[in-house]
């Protein structure tokens, strides 16, 4: 195997120096605000096992670039709202901080939830499951 010049770990740390990352606290206290997304990066097997967040939009990692881009046949109406504030989020902030990363360079202002859902779900932040 090749000797990686950057580490996962390095560009997570890239990636957060960049952008906007927003606490487990703010975000259950603007849970529910009209003028916020909270879009779901989980893997939909996440979402199945542990819960999400009430009102959250999934948009797996793997699509969102296609799902936020109006050019692409993958693009969602979701990410079409002027005025809105989004915010990312995964289970513990990585995944979330680079796609936000990746987001902001499409020109596409988002922000993520710094410790993700797993600290959302120990601050007590409200969750939904399956029935």
């Amino acid at each position: 195997m090749p000797k990686l010049t950057t580490t996962a770990a390095d560009l997570v740390v890239r990636a957060r120096a960049r952008i906007d990352e927003v606490t487990t606290e703010d975000l259950i206290a603007r849970h529910g605000d009209p003028d916020l997304v909270i879009v779901d990066i989980r893997d939909i097997r996440e979402r199945q096992r542990s819960g999400w967040i009430p009102g959250s939009v999934h948009a797996p990692r793997g699509m969102l670039e296609f799902w936020v881009d109006p050019d692409s046949p993958y693009y969602k109406d979701v990410f079409g709202q002027d005025g809105k504030t989004y915010v990312l989020h995964c289970a513990s902030g990585w995944r979330s901080a680079l796609s936000a990363a990746t987001l902001n360079d499409m020109g596409f202002p988002a922000a993520h939830l710094r410790d993700g859902f797993t600290d959302w779900v120990k601050q007590g932040g409200p969750v939904e499951t399956a029935e």
